[in-house]
């Protein structure tokens, strides 16, 4: 039973604020514990936004953290669809928008992150979608099943991870689609060179057009409705509607406007917290998208966008909350799922950070790993690609930190196990 001795308030309803509140629990914490929402949903988890849940596949129930009855079970206060306003860190109070105050002892950052729009001509037009929230991916859902009925045309903006799984359940859905991208390859920014051309061919070999080199300057349209898209090359795509998907941006504007310490562009934005997920304010911890933490692995702050860092970096985060030792170093994990390939990234090797990329496996059939590595011979990441059970030895060998033979690393008889 709460005892009211201490609360503990959770700025974000996302998977990272649900996994929080349930560890406080989990850990003995018998104190308040308010999970606070900006959404009407309870907490939900957004892999599937763009996969399963918008390919038709993944049930809408699916998608939530808990059943409902959950948090009153457990004695957790959701306080949903109204935004938190303003953090006073002196008071310690947040405010609300319905104009509630709550006071806390310790409050957790779980905010993570909101679309970057498109600043263009045209990008107010109704057929334009962007995809963080359930409510994106329930209108962007109907979207996609009209084009397939009517042989419609879907423009994407960004051939990211976001883009290139929105493509593939358009194409499931019978709609024709272009992608435009200023980098040459897809998942340039993410990948690097080498792995691009994989992608593009897997998505060209299901009827996807890609236009690289080239940004949107316009969207035109009629009635509110978008007709077409226009590239700084000169180029004009038809289409019906438009997803953009162009990267995302930490929510930081409650913390920053509270004082508390912001990371830089170079180490990703975001609250920048020490490898405990404590903030500047030692009653202030951040986790999730919105944390640029201190990564004792690569000795670095990095900012991770991905599900498992929520589903971890909450549990960690509220730990650190209530004294005990923390030290948060999981290596960065990510999959994607796009037609019959499916696939898990391990580490972090952003391009200009590699030496060079090792395959493993036979890329022309689908099924391979890509280890990058750095020039002393570390292995900063993996990526396995329709080969299953081997993340856990990949991270291993990220983890270790042991300079591999890239012969040795590409032999598919060398167990990884070995290396």
């Amino acid at each position: 039973m709460v005892d009211a001795h201490e609360t503990h308030v959770i700025v974000g309803a996302g998977l990272a604020g649900a996994k929080a509140a349930e560890t406080l629990r989990a850990e003995g914490f018998t104190g308040r514990v308010i999970l606070v929402g900006e959404e009407r949903e309870p907490p939900y988890e957004r892999p599937n936004l763009s996969k399963g849940y918008l390919a038709g596949s993944t049930p809408r129930d699916d998608l939530f953290v808990h059943e409902s009855p959950w948090y009153a079970a457990h004695e957790i206060e959701l306080r949903l669809g109204s935004p938190a306003t303003r953090l006073d860190r002196e008071a310690r109070a947040l405010h609300l928008g319905d104009g509630t105050v709550l006071t806390y002892d310790r409050l957790l950052f779980a905010t993570g992150s909101a679309p970057r729009t498109l600043d263009v001509p045209g990008a107010e037009l109704g057929g334009v979608h962007y995809l963080r929230k359930l409510h994106d991916s329930e209108r962007l859902r109907a979207a996609l099943q009209t084009l397939g009925r009517e042989n419609g045309r879907l423009l994407l903006v960004g051939a990211g991870w976001i883009g290139l799984e929105v493509a593939a359940a358009a194409r499931g859905y019978g709609a024709e689609v272009t992608v435009v991208e200023p980098q040459p390859t897809p998942l340039f920014g993410v990948l690097g060179p080498e792995l691009g051309g994989f992608f593009a061919h897997l998505h060209e070999d299901r009827g996807v057009r890609f236009h690289f080199g080239a940004s949107v300057t316009a969207i035109e349209g009629e009635d509110g409705m978008v007709l077409a898209a226009h590239t700084d090359d000169g180029d004009e795509h038809p289409a019906h509607a438009v997803v953009v998907g162009i990267g995302a941006a930490p929510q930081t504007a409650l913390a920053q406007a509270a004082g508390l310490a912001v990371a830089g562009p170079e180490e990703g934005g975001g609250i920048a917290v020490d490898a405990a997920l404590r903030s500047s304010d030692p009653a202030v911890f951040a986790a999730g998208d919105v944390a640029s933490a201190e990564h004792p692995l690569f000795g670095r702050r990095l900012r991770v966008e991905h599900w498992a860092n929520a589903l971890n970096g909450g549990p960690a985060a509220a730990r650190s909350m209530l004294g005990r030792p923390v030290v948060y170093d999981r290596v960065p994990y990510f999959f994607s799922d796009q037609y019959d390939v499916g696939l898990e990234y391990s580490g972090h090797a952003a391009p200009g950070s590699y030496d060079h990329v090792v395959l493993r496996g036979d890329a022309g059939k689908r099924e391979f790993i890509a280890f990058w590595q750095g020039a002393d011979g570390r292995v900063l990441a993996g990526m396995n690609v329709n080969v299953w059970d081997v993340a856990g030895a990949i991270q291993q060998l990220v983890r270790s930190g042991r300079p591999v033979d890239p012969d040795r690393l590409a032999d598919p008889s060398v167990p990884l196990a070995e290396l």
